[in-house]
């Protein structure tokens, strides 16, 4: 049967319930358990009240059966005139499956042996107009997917786990870091300066006042104020934005978590983000030892470090001292790099990445050693003033995090900006953040600062090739262009 017949049955099957005087929409019904909670402790005669979507309905005469799921589980409802009547029984021949109702009832375990619920009392909800897809037959097109998430996780238990973890992700971070004494903070979405990492911004304005604002590329520099103000342990779980191409591994609109300890190093941020990752692995898998992408990764084993300067230097025969001039031309004559590309500092170092990325093995990898000009919020090291304070992890391929020792003197540090617009293209030129090198001239404490990407280290736990797997909504081009 073709959608649009089933849709015109289903408006008809609505106005037959109006007919009869039977409110549809907006009915509150009160719901006191949960289907996962009934089932595992069940008990026969117990009265419950429950709420969901029917998913399966089979008619036997003068009694009905419906499989009835809500968030937590699935269960059988057993329908029959001689408990609700004949006047409420006729109502269930307007209802189909993916309406959402609320019953009242006593549960019992049919000649089967299936747990049920012997229904006394029911309400319609919610009249389904479309019916959901069978059997996952209507979802097979992955990019329908990710545009009707709302079907792909009622029709794939799959996905909505993933997203459970996630969830569940997220709030062992937040429990691992309050329990060390950091305090969650929120920092502006909407920035005067584009600023605290590189990127394209999003550009957009304010009415009331006259303005340009950028939605945030980084809540760095806004989290680095607040260790001026003497915050010394403080976190963001925060939603940042770069107006750049998408891809497996990037998505316009992001989950990043940073954090900030002051009297730190990057040395001390590496210990926190061993831990905090073993952490979530041990409570969210259960072990330390997992499969991504056919990939085995342990993190028990131990953690390498990789020197960013070395590897640069045996690949492309970049040095330190190279200007990015001179590092974009041997990665032009190795051939990594178009003779048209365009000078620029992020995709000098994008191209570098990438290649060094295949490199890496699977277990966590820190990258260190990276070029101070490559860094301009990041401390040098005294011995080495080319090489920062730096380090990125790498598991399986994915770059999770990105650490400093944060760089606190205002004089290097306007130095580092004045260089960095120098280098900038006529369309990305924007300002110097003259309010953040005066938080810096009253004082900022030594500090490590750590970025984690929250949505990569989600596709880790959860075995997912792209970002869009584990993203509710993740940005699509307009459909049909």
């Amino acid at each position: 049967m073709e959608i649009e017949e089933i849709i015109k049955q289903r408006k008809k099957k609505l106005d037959s319930l109006r007919a009869k005087g039977i409110p549809v929409y907006q009915q509150r019904f009160l719901k006191k358990d949960q289907i996962k909670e009934v089932l595992e402790d069940f008990q026969v005669g117990r009265q419950v009240n429950l709420c969901g979507r029917i998913m399966a309905k089979r008619s036997h005469g003068k009694a009905l059966f419906l499989d009835l799921k809500d968030s937590s589980g699935k269960i059988q409802l057993y329908i029959k005139t001689d408990f609700i009547g004949e006047q409420k029984f006729a109502l269930l021949e307007d209802m189909d499956v993916a309406d959402i109702i609320g019953v009242k009832g006593e549960l019992f375990v049919t000649r089967s042996g299936e747990r049920s619920v012997k229904v006394e009392d029911f309400l319609i909800l919610s009249k389904a107009l479309r019916p959901l897809p069978e059997k996952w037959h209507g979802l097979r097109n992955v990019e329908l997917r990710y545009r009707q998430r709302y079907l792909d996780l009622l029709s794939n238990e799959e996905v909505k786990n993933i997203f459970l973890m996630r969830s569940r992700i997220i709030k062992v971070i937040r429990d691992f870091l309050d329990q060390k004494g950091f305090l969650e903070v929120e920092t502006p979405m909407m920035h005067p300066i584009a600023g605290g990492a590189t990127g394209r911004p999003f550009k957009t304005y304010h009415n009331e006042y006259g303005m340009d604002l950028y939605l945030r590329i980084a809540p760095e520099l806004y989290l680095k104020r607040l260790l001026v103000g003497g915050f010394e342990k403080i976190y963001e779980i925060n939603r940042s934005f770069r107006n750049e191409g998408i891809s497996a591994r990037h998505n316009p609109e992001f989950t990043m978590l940073e954090v900030y300890l002051a009297y730190a190093n990057y040395e001390d941020m590496m210990e926190l983000t061993k831990d905090l990752i073993i952490s979530v692995a041990k409570q969210v898998l259960g072990k330390t030892d997992f499969v991504y992408q056919g990939k085995k990764i342990d993190l028990s084993k131990p953690w390498q470090k990789l020197s960013f300067a070395q590897l640069v230097k045996e690949r492309f025969g970049i040095q330190p001292e190279d200007t990015l001039e001179v590092a974009l031309e041997k990665l032009k004559e190795k051939g990594f790099a178009k003779e048209s590309m365009r000078l620029s500092r992020s995709q000098v170092a994008k191209i570098i990445e990438e290649v060094l990325e295949e490199q890496i093995e699977c277990n966590p990898t820190f990258v260190i050693d990276y070029f101070a000009n490559l860094c301009p919020l990041a401390q040098t090291k005294k011995e080495e003033p080319l090489i920062s304070e730096r380090f990125e992890l790498y598991i399986a391929g994915l770059e999770l995090a990105n650490a400093y020792s944060e760089l606190n003197d205002p004089i290097k540090q306007r130095e580092r900006f004045q260089q960095e617009l120098k280098e900038l293209d006529q369309d990305e030129k924007k300002e110097l953040d003259e309010d953040y090198i005066l938080a810096l001239e009253y004082g900022m404490p030594p500090a490590g600062g750590l970025g984690i990407g929250i949505d990569r280290l989600v596709m880790l736990f959860t075995d997912q090739p792209s970002i869009r797997d584990v993203i509710l909504f993740p940005l699509l081009r307009a459909e049909g262009k």
